[in-house]
């Protein structure tokens, strides 16, 4: 059996961040961070797209979505670009607010991270999947599938979700801690695409358009975004719908998204434009009615879907009541959600571990001396570095508090 003063169950961002800050508060502390996969780190390197979108310089409530209070925690802790300062990481941050890494490389940033780890004298453990903890007087036991087991006197879980299995978040230990009672709230994706009945999208598959989105249920608008749309054979995607995902969780197949195709353009300027090009083109066919403004496939989706006639017949045929049908339906495009993305396509999880389960410090409740942070609790945040900054935020906060309950039994 191999035995250490604190425990770090995922080597992902906030486990990583957990280690180092309860190995900075409490120096004399041997810290061990224990990984499912044979490396840590293999989740942050896929993030904003390798890029490694560290943080956003727009943190706001209206960000995060979940029973925990993530501003709380990132409002007591150091921005982005002060934590990683002190790893060598310069950041830069871009027109939106996002911030990176100066070398525009997520690999740069898993690299001094790493070496962090070993400045800080933290243990890697890597091919260690977690299958039991058990809590002792004063210890915890965690037993890995194949079992080999570690004894701690203080346990970090920074294990992640559900989303993105392939990068080692398979929900496990969840699932393990909800089989000891603790409670976690309604599981579901987030930041991911949303699922459609196919014959709504049929024609639009690999289509991209920029828009207005509303996510409506229940009579009213719940939230607004401007982004691109982008359509696949059964799903919506785009970080405009990724934003919108998690109302999936509390409303279900209630929830629909409305377009607006040309959210700069009113509803008259569409009738006028239409109205000319029916002048402009009474030779052609109604396949090429739209084309001067959309791409052809979304241009004949919306006459083929709204007029319901052969997209052979002539332009000449199109009434003044199929103008205004059509500008409407430009200027509101509506499809039912159907359900949520696989887990292989989400990039977060929203609802882990409730806040009624957890102290002020980041502890759990029922099980004293463990400490949670990152993906596992219920909170997410919005694409565009905001959940990479509950990362970092709940590390620090967990491996803070954890320290400094221990540093008393340390001789």
């Amino acid at each position: 059996m191999m035995r250490t003063d604190i425990l770090v169950i995922g080597g992902g961002a906030s486990g990583i961040t957990a280690a180092c800050e309860a190995k900075k508060t409490c120096p004399r502390a041997d810290v061990v961070i224990c990984e499912r996969l044979d490396r840590i780190g293999k989740k942050l390197l896929a993030t904003g797209n390798g890029k490694c979108n560290l943080s956003n310089k727009g943190l706001s409530p209206e960000n995060y979505h979940g029973s925990v209070d993530a501003l709380r925690y990132i409002g007591d802790t150091p921005s982005a670009d002060v934590f990683f300062a002190e790893s060598g990481i310069l950041c830069t941050a871009d027109e939106q607010g996002r911030m990176y890494p100066y070398s525009g490389s997520a690999a740069s940033v898993l690299n001094a991270l790493r070496l962090r780890i070993k400045a800080l004298g933290v243990t890697e453990l890597c091919g260690f999947e977690v299958k039991d903890i058990a809590r002792a007087k004063n210890s915890f036991s965690v037993v890995s599938a194949d079992g080999r087991s570690i004894e701690c006197r203080r346990l970090i879980i920074a294990s992640g979700g559900y989303a993105a299995p392939n990068m080692g978040t398979d929900g496990s230990v969840l699932r393990l801690l909800r089989g000891k009672g603790i409670r976690t709230e309604k599981i579901v994706p987030a930041v991911a695409p949303l699922r459609v009945d196919s014959e709504s999208v049929k024609g639009l598959k690999g289509v991209r358009a920029k828009c207005v989105v509303r996510a409506c249920a229940d009579g009213k608008v719940l939230r607004e975004e401007k982004g691109e749309v982008q359509f696949t054979e059964n799903s919506l995607s785009g970080i405009c719908v990724f934003n919108m995902a998690y109302l999936f969780g509390e409303y279900d197949d209630r929830l629909r998204l409305e377009f607006d195709l040309a959210p700069d353009m009113s509803l008259g300027e569409i009738e006028t434009y239409i109205d000319s090009i029916v002048k402009l083109r009474s030779d052609s066919e109604l396949n090429e009615l739209l084309t001067g403004i959309f791409c052809k496939n979304l241009a004949v989706y919306f006459v083929k879907t709204t007029l319901k006639r052969p997209m052979t017949e002539s332009v000449s045929g199109v009434t003044a009541s199929d103008i205004k049908s059509l500008a409407k339906r430009i200027k509101k495009c509506t499809f039912s959600v159907t359900g949520a993305s696989p887990w292989q396509n989400a990039q977060a999880t929203l609802g882990g571990v409730s806040a009624e389960e957890i102290t002020d410090e980041l502890e759990l409740e029922r099980m004293k001396g463990a400490y949670l942070c990152g993906e596992i609790l219920d909170t997410v945040g919005d694409c565009g570095g905001y959940n990479l900054q509950w990362a970092w935020s709940s590390g620090m906060t967990a491996g803070r508090n954890c320290a400094l309950s221990l540093k008393g039994e340390l001789k």
